[in-house]
């Protein structure tokens, strides 16, 4: 449920990671909300067929978010075009089909840089200008398999995620005193229908032919609503998620 106070029209939002999968399906539904957006990805054409399709005042800004340069041209961007930012969404990312003993350095190199560094320079770019206002929401884009690691072949993806998490979750304690109206939420989402499988570093399952897939349009319904509600921590998909998460951690207890 939204805050009573809290209008769409008024809200401009970054999103990484938004030519394709859950970022492109956020900014939709964004969009159909009457949000305005920025949209950041490095693939300028399908980017900018994203924009056209969410009928919102919008920039695109070409970015790959593992450099920390463009990530501040991408704020910079964001603020010259609307003047202010008030939610910022790492979206971006990217799985791995590696089994434990199979990771290489270059694999947890890859997976620091694609899953957790992006998301650092977001939070730390934006993170000033919300200080500034006293209000802000940033929003991290994480996965279950870093609350309950379901998936082996996903190990480094898995490990790097919760690295994620606990960025967040440090971030938003630290907050939680002098700057308590910005807001730091993790979403969680399960197998989406997406081509995420498809693009993770080594190939893998096509997530969209998987028995349960949820569709993509849900999730970024439910992101959105997230984003009304200015929820800090974690935000589940499906109600059974949390059952889920806490069943496994009471098996690490009685182990």
């Amino acid at each position: 449920m939204s805050s009573p106070s809290f209008d769409w029209k008024t809200q401009v939002v970054v999103i990484t990671g938004a030519s394709a999968g859950i970022g492109a399906a956020l900014a939709r539904e964004i969009g159909r909300r009457g949000g305005s957006l920025v949209l950041a990805a490095r693939r300028r054409a399908e980017l900018e067929a994203v924009a056209r399709s969410t009928g919102a005042p919008s920039a695109v800004v070409v970015a790959d978010v593992t450099r920390r340069e463009d990530v501040q041209t991408l704020a910079k961007t964001a603020l010259d075009r609307f003047g202010h930012v008030d939610v910022w969404v790492n979206n971006a990312g990217r799985g791995i089909s590696r089994f434990f003993m199979e990771l290489t350095d270059d694999d947890i190199d890859a997976m620091v840089r694609d899953n957790v560094k992006s998301a650092l320079y977001g939070m730390q770019t934006i993170l000033p200008h919300f200080k500034e206002r006293k209000r802000g929401h940033i929003v991290n884009v994480s996965t279950m398999l870093s609350r309950v690691p379901f998936a082996p072949i996903r190990s480094a993806y898995c490990a790097a995620k919760h690295a994620l998490n606990s960025l967040g979750e440090t971030l938003r304690v630290e907050l939680a005193k002098e700057y308590p109206d910005v807001r730091v939420a993790c979403a969680l989402p399960g197998v989406v229908a997406t081509d995420f499988g498809l693009n993770a570093l080594g190939g893998g399952p096509d997530s969209r032919a998987l028995p349960g897939a949820q569709p993509v349009e849900e999730v970024a319904a439910i992101i959105a609503d997230a984003i009304e509600a200015r929820r800090n921590g974690d935000v589940y998909m499906r109600p059974e998620a949390v059952e889920r998460v806490l069943d496994f951690y009471r098996g690490l207890a009685s182990a």
